[in-house]
């Protein structure tokens, strides 16, 4: 359980030390769709460090399913898109994902002996392993606008209260998400290979039972789902 004061909540550039425990949020988008790939029956995915890593990646793996922020282009099968997502059919597959702030959020801190990726979607279930693992101190990596993005920052204080033991109420988190500059450019159509469900989908609390954990696996950061009982 999380001890009052072992809290830090850090935008990406803030990211000098590695953590024993990183929670690494991005609600609009990134792992929103990671969530939902997992529900789609994708058995991992692959952080990429760049765009032109993930291609490689798909090359060299026929099979693979690229995933990009942003509009569609050519070599990439999906968008960054929880509402474009969802009908996908993933049984079994290798996701690669290559996103703007998330990713890179995760590789930042890729060395942390215990890395979570997280969004509401997943987020009792983060906190519920957060408490299970008896974390003493926990860096919450704020994604979004180098860590000013309300819905990050709001996500990752849920989570963290929550991960207490504190019947934090998710009411005022939400509402906060729902008012960030990251929603109203979805809702507004700003962002570019994005859905009109995007918003309320990154904002289905606990939609998704499982926890997110990446590690190293033959020299590439990987991502799978986690049950916590």
């Amino acid at each position: 359980m999380i001890i009052d004061g072992m809290v830090r909540f850090q935008g990406i550039p803030e990211v000098t030390e590695t953590p024993a425990v990183a929670v690494v949020i991005d609600v609009m988008r990134a792992f929103t769709v990671a969530a939902w790939a997992f529900a789609r029956g994708a058995e991992k995915i692959v952080l990429a460090g760049s765009l032109d890593d993930a291609l490689a990646l798909k090359d060299r793996h026929p099979g693979w399913v690229a995933l990009k922020d942003g509009p569609p282009a050519p070599g990439f099968d999906l968008v960054n898109s929880p509402g474009l997502l969802r009908d996908a059919e993933l049984g079994g597959k290798t996701v690669v994902q290559k996103t703007i702030a998330g990713t890179v959020g995760a590789l930042a801190v890729e060395d942390a002996p215990l890395l979570l990726c997280a969004s509401f979607v997943v987020a009792e279930a983060t906190a519920r392993l957060l408490r299970t693992h008896g974390a003493t101190e926990v860096t919450f990596v704020v994604t979004g606008e180098d860590g000013r993005a309300e819905e990050d920052l709001a996500c990752a204080e849920y989570i963290a209260g929550r991960a207490t033991g504190a019947g934090t109420d998710a009411t005022n988190y939400l509402r906060r998400a729902a008012h960030s500059r990251a929603a109203a450019e979805l809702a507004e159509g700003v962002r570019e290979g994005s859905h009109p469900d995007d918003v309320g989908l990154c904002l289905d609390l606990d939609r998704f039972p499982f926890a997110m954990a990446a590690a190293r696996e033959d020299g590439l950061m990987v991502l799978r789902p986690l049950d916590v009982p």
